[in-house]
């Protein structure tokens, strides 16, 4: 199908609510948590689940879309599955109860983005450099949650995010019924078995380097608003600078078009790596100067942005045809999936035994390994424009 404009916000309405519950639950999760008396081990564990999920079950819901070729339906039914098992966060605030209510929401709440990028690289065709225009409604949405959150959080309880969660869960559940069908192209690879892909050596790479970069992120994602907090940031400060990097990001994703007419894939790729080393050594080192901070989360441009809409033509790139959405969902699962759960569980340790320096010291190091392997093996990838 090709791009039709009129069909352009409902692709744009879901990838807003869907950041908007991520702009909800990434920064502010933990400070719920922390208000309800859990410890640092206890966070990171609970912060794990989603990652966790993502890691297993996009494997089972893209097998489940290529298989029945009813990608939309599936993203339908997850969409309300996931609304229907968040409630159970307003019925316990035990750890084992919101351990198990968390795992329920996650395994069908992380279905559905691997299939919706397919399904918006589908519906651009030709025109998928247009996909950071449309993938930027989600960061706005992202911006509006955390800006508007960190100040309301400064004078209402933070319980009061369990209904701005189900608010948002439910704005996802009526784009999800908005989104457009798309038809899957037949392709060469079809009759092959998905694992000859992904056995290519430039593919693992891309999944390897991938994994680390997520890994690099999972402190962050964890406990960089309990870092500035206890470092006498506000909450409406912690929100702005939660915003920076979003809307930076915004910026980039308008210029993908721009970029890709000058820079390969890896070569976004490999910069975007270099600026997770450099990030990550300022939030680490260097919370209390306020500028750097600024810059660190100016990068996010890079780190998150680039890399994410570079990342996704790639694996677009190498899985075509009914490959598409298992493609996308292998791609979720081992980055922001398994990478998220090796970041974040690491960061439960290394944040109470080793200090916070050390552990975005760690984060450096991985997006340094993650740049290693880009050089390694996929500088010299050339995808048809």
């Amino acid at each position: 199908m090709s791009p039709n404009k009129n069909y352009h916000w409902r692709i744009s309405g879901y990838y807003f609510f869907y950041f908007a519950f991520v702009g909800m639950f990434a920064p502010y999760w933990s400070l719920y948590l922390q208000s309800i008396h859990f410890d640092a081990m206890q966070i990171a564990i609970l912060m794990s689940v989603q990652p966790v999920m993502r890691m297993l079950a996009p494997n089972l819901w893209g097998w489940l879309a290529d298989r029945t070729g009813r990608r939309l339906l599936v993203v339908q039914i997850a969409a309300a599955c996931a609304a229907l098992s968040y409630l159970g966060v307003f019925f316990t605030t035990q750890f084992y109860g919101l351990l198990l209510v968390l795992g329920l929401m996650s395994f069908f709440w992380s279905a559905s983005m691997p299939l919706v990028e397919a399904t918006t690289l589908t519906y651009l065709g030709s025109h998928s450099a247009r996909y950071g225009r449309i993938r930027s409604w989600g960061s706005l949405g992202f911006i509006v949650a955390v800006l508007g959150l960190g100040y309301a959080f400064d004078t209402i309880a933070i319980a009061w995010i369990l209904w701005v969660g189900l608010a948002l869960k439910v704005g996802i559940l009526l784009f999800a019924r908005q989104i457009p069908p798309t038809e899957i192209l037949a392709h060469h690879t079809d009759s092959q078995p998905i694992m000859r892909i992904v056995m290519q050596p430039q593919v693992m790479a891309l999944f390897g380097a991938c994994f680390l970069m997520a890994v690099a992120h999972g402190p962050y994602y964890t406990f960089y608003s309990i870092y500035l907090v206890e470092h006498g940031y506000a909450k409406s400060a912690v929100g702005w600078l939660w915003a920076l990097g979003v809307g930076c990001e915004i910026a980039v994703f308008f210029a993908m078009p721009w970029l890709l007419r000058r820079y390969t894939l890896p070569q976004i790729l490999m910069v975007s790596f270099f600026c997770a080393v450099l990030r990550f050594t300022l939030i680490g080192w260097y919370v209390d100067n306020l500028s750097l901070l600024l810059l660190a989360q100016v990068l996010h441009a890079l780190t998150f942005g680039a890399f994410h809409a570079a990342a996704v033509a790639l694996v677009h790139h190498f899985f075509q045809g009914r490959h598409q959405s298992r493609g996308q969902a292998l791609f979720g699962s081992i980055t922001y999936g398994a990478g998220g759960v090796v970041g974040g569980l690491l960061s439960g340790p290394l944040w109470q035994y080793a200090g916070a320096s050390a552990m975005y010291s760690f984060s450096a190091l991985a997006g340094l390994m993650g740049l290693g392997i880009m050089v390694w093996k996929l500088r010299q990838v050339e995808v048809p424009s």
